[in-house]
Order: structure tokens, then sequence, then C-alpha cells
């Protein structure tokens, strides 16, 4: 038997691999039920279907459009639910329960607070709404005999002005319970240095921000991220390709910037299907990712969206696994990479690489072993 043969994983075992997950939006990733039922108790009469299945379906669909703002539209009914401490709370809990349960050891989850304030809200009650969601959640994992961190990443939409302000608020939590800052939403015509400000008065704090960038628009929008804004990781960053050429024999060359983000390791948050529904790639096949990964790009995989995208990491993993016969060997670098650019201290970092992530794809790669003899009889 290959080594590519004995770490081919199965899907029991990508579920249950140590993942990191760095993208993922908390309005977009609610359970379909939990929608209906916190609609019911706030009155919202808005939504397409009242059954979870055809709910969860809607949704899907919807954002398989190949518009990134057609996407953005389907949070309007995820947010209008999302407006008091008890529906915050609860669907904070409910994410790290179901990151959890698909072997999610450590996630930075994002959300905009600015659009939680319907209900009456101030911004610090949502943050610590939110906050207190993840605890709870962290603890119901542990009682079901699962292990997760959770850090929030606080985000600033950038066809508004507030990231200053929302960017202060990340700062003034960043030792309790939010991690970092974000900006998203439509790229096209909303370029990150709208809000060069905000930026700035992080840098100045020595605190850490991510920015979507290179999604939907192109190498601008991921130039400016880095070169204006000094972003830490990119939000996708899917068209750097547009930048690496590749010739008819297998000769590849990078371009400026592409060369520079792998020099510079900076940390590229991927999210295949998501990328796929947004039209930013057209097959898991097709997807980016499998280049930059030949090529030793600081890539991640990540989810973006779990209920737009009928996804979760394990998902994922498996998607890449058959389109590019990925082993057990590239999901622990790929969770690698994640857990190197999480925005918690060095030392938690690498205690989590070394004493959660590698040992628990060791494990899994020696099953193999197990099974072996169990087959043979030996």
């Amino acid at each position: 038997m290959t080594s590519q043969t004995l770490n081919s994983p199965t899907a029991d075992q990508i579920r249950r691999a140590p993942k990191v997950l760095l993208h993922d939006h908390l309005d977009g990733g609610l359970r379909p039920g939990t929608i209906i039922e916190l609609a019911r108790d706030a009155g919202y009469e808005a939504l397409p279907e009242t059954e979870p299945d055809k709910l969860g379906i809607w949704f899907r669909e919807a954002a398989d459009s190949g518009s990134l703002e057609r996407y953005l539209e389907t949070f309007a009914h995820t947010c209008a639910v999302m407006q008091s401490r008890d529906a915050l709370f609860r669907v904070a809990a409910e994410c790290a329960q179901d990151l959890a349960e698909d072997g999610v050891v450590y996630a930075e989850v994002r959300y905009a607070p600015e659009q939680h304030l319907e209900g009456g809200l101030g911004l610090e009650e949502v943050v610590e709404a939110v906050n207190d969601g993840f605890r709870e959640g962290e603890r119901r994992a542990r009682e079901d005999g699962h292990r997760i961190r959770v850090g929030a990443l606080l985000t600033a939409m950038r066809h508004a002005a507030r990231a200053l302000e929302i960017a202060e608020l990340a700062n003034a939590y960043r030792d309790r319970g939010v991690v970092g800052f974000d900006i998203a939403g439509a790229e096209a015509g909303f370029p990150p240095t709208r809000h060069l400000d905000a930026f700035e008065y992080l840098k100045r704090e020595n605190n850490h921000f991510t920015i979507h960038a290179g999604e939907a628009f192109g190498l601008p929008s991921i130039w400016q991220a880095l070169q204006w804004c000094g972003a830490d990781r990119l939000g996708h960053g899917v068209r750097i390709i547009d930048d690496i050429e590749v010739a008819d024999d297998g000769t590849v060359t990078l371009g400026r910037l592409a060369a520079y983000v792998r020099d510079k390791r900076i940390p590229l948050e991927m999210c295949p299907t998501s990328n796929l529904q947004t039209g930013a790639a057209d097959s898991i096949a097709e997807h980016p990712i499998g280049l930059l990964r030949k090529l030793h790009f600081r890539a991640t995989v990540n989810t973006d969206n779990r209920l737009m995208s009928g996804t979760s990491m394990s998902r994922e993993f498996e998607l890449l696994t058959e389109a590019f016969g990925y082993t057990l060997d590239d999901m622990q670098w790929f969770t690698v990479n994640a857990m190197k650019s999480a925005f918690i201290p060095f030392d938690e970092r690498l205690a989590m690489i070394n004493d959660v992530i590698k040992p628990g794809y060791a494990e899994l790669k020696s099953e193999w072993l197990f099974r072996q003899t169990a087959t043979t009889g030996n």
C-alpha cells in the first residue's frame, strides 16, 4: 500500500480530523429550524419558507446565482431574526456546537454588530450577547465530548461609515472574546481604502485585522488591502490567481503581487463552495486552491456561510479530496496553515498545533495499521 492510499481520508476520518476555521459568518450559519422559531418569536413574517428543509433549500438555491450581490441579499432574513440578546446568544451557542460536532477545534467567527441594532440593542450589548453565546456553545460541546475554542471577529460593512467605530469596539473587547476586525460587503465600488482611518487605528493599537479582498473584484482589491491598509490576512483572495501565469509546458510565473503574497506568507482565507456560488471559480476541480497548494501559498480552507452554501468544514475537505486527491497529510497542511494564521497569541497557536492538531492527524493516519490487521486476521 502506498502512502497516498494509506492517507486518503474517509468521510468519517474527515469529520473526526481536527480542523481550524478562519472565515465563517455568524449570520450565514444559522440552523433553518432556528430561523423559523426566531422569526415566529420576533413576529417576522417575510420568510420565503416555513419548513426547515424547504427553507434550507431556498437559501442554497438563492445563493447559487453566480452574483455576490444576490448572494448577500439572503442575509436580510438571517439578520432580521438576530435583533435581540436571546436570539444572538442562541445563534452563537448553536454555531459553536455545530462547528465542534464537525471536528472544528478552533474557529474565528465574524459578524457585523451594526446589523443587529434594530431591536434596541447597543453595540456593546450585541458583542456581549454573542460572546456569551460562544462560551455557552463551548460548554455544551464539552458536555458532548467535543473541544472547541471560538474567537469573534467584528466586521464593519464596507458600504457604511462605521468602520472606525467598530474597530474601536474590537479593540475594547480584544481580551474578552474578540480576536480581530474585518470589513465585508460588496467589493465593487467600495474599496478598502475608504476605511483607512480604521486600519491605521488598529495598527497603532497593535491589533489584528483581515479584509475581504479578491473575491468578486480582482487584483486591485488585494493590492489595496495589503499595501494601503496593511491587512494581516486576505478574506478569500482567490483572484490572486490572476497574477499567476501557467505556460503550456507547465512552467509557472508569478507576478509581483502574487510573489509578494507567497513570499510574505500572507494567509488566504479560501472558501471553495462559496467561491463557486459567487462566480469566482467554475468548479471545485478548477478552483485556484489546487494550484496555490502546489505553489505553497499560505492557503486555508473555510466555509464562509454554511447555511447559504449548504456546507461544513468536512464537506469542503470532502470536495477537495475528491477533486485533487488530497490525503490526510494535505488536510493537516491546510489546518496547520490556518492555526499559524489565527489571531490568538503565538504560544497558544503553537500549543494547539503540537498538542491537538498533530496528534489528531497522527492517530488518524495510523488507523490503517489496525484496519489492515483486522482484514488479514494477523
